[in-house]
């Protein structure tokens, strides 16, 4: 599934790191960054959060709050997150309906055999809760700082 840039940003309510939760209706007013990776504490799962942790400064300084999303159970994400330091939510979809509604559930293939996984993905919702931009199959190296880019282009 492909996200439409200027649609609606699908609804969502889970809970995340530090006894927080996340909603889009919670966010509704302001632009976040909403990013989807398949397994917390795993070597690309890490890199792609501690470059978001990295630039979570300039982010913040733009009004924009970044999530994190994944299946992992709350305990898992939590572990992960004081492992790292990392400061911004880092929210738990076991059922995978938020990471489905975003376009990242997607069919996957290894070694021949076909499932159903996260595919590492970020979506930019802008202020009025519209999909601003869509990064599917993202690439994680300098991934954060194009974010950024698209942020600041906002306006």
């Amino acid at each position: 599934m492909s996200l439409t840039i200027g649609a609606p940003a699908p609804d969502f309510s889970l809970p995340a790191t530090g006894g927080r939760g996340v909603s889009l209706a919670s966010l509704r007013g302001k632009p976040f960054v909403i990013y989807f990776y398949p397994r917390a504490d795993t070597p690309g799962c890490t890199k792609e959060a501690c470059a978001f942790q990295s630039g979570l400064p300039d982010f913040s300084a733009l009004g924009v709050t970044v999530i994190g999303v994944s299946k992992d159970s709350m305990k898992a994400l939590e572990k992960f997150a004081e492992k790292y330091s990392l400061a911004f939510p880092l929210a738990s979809d076991p059922a995978a309906t938020t990471i489905a509604a975003y376009g990242a559930w997607q069919e996957k293939s290894m070694y021949g055999k076909k499932y159903m996984g996260i595919e590492r993905s970020t979506v930019l919702v802008d202020a009025a809760g519209n999909i601003a931009h869509h990064w599917p199959k993202v690439k994680i190296d300098g991934h954060a700082g194009e974010v950024l880019k698209a942020v600041l282009a906002l306006g």
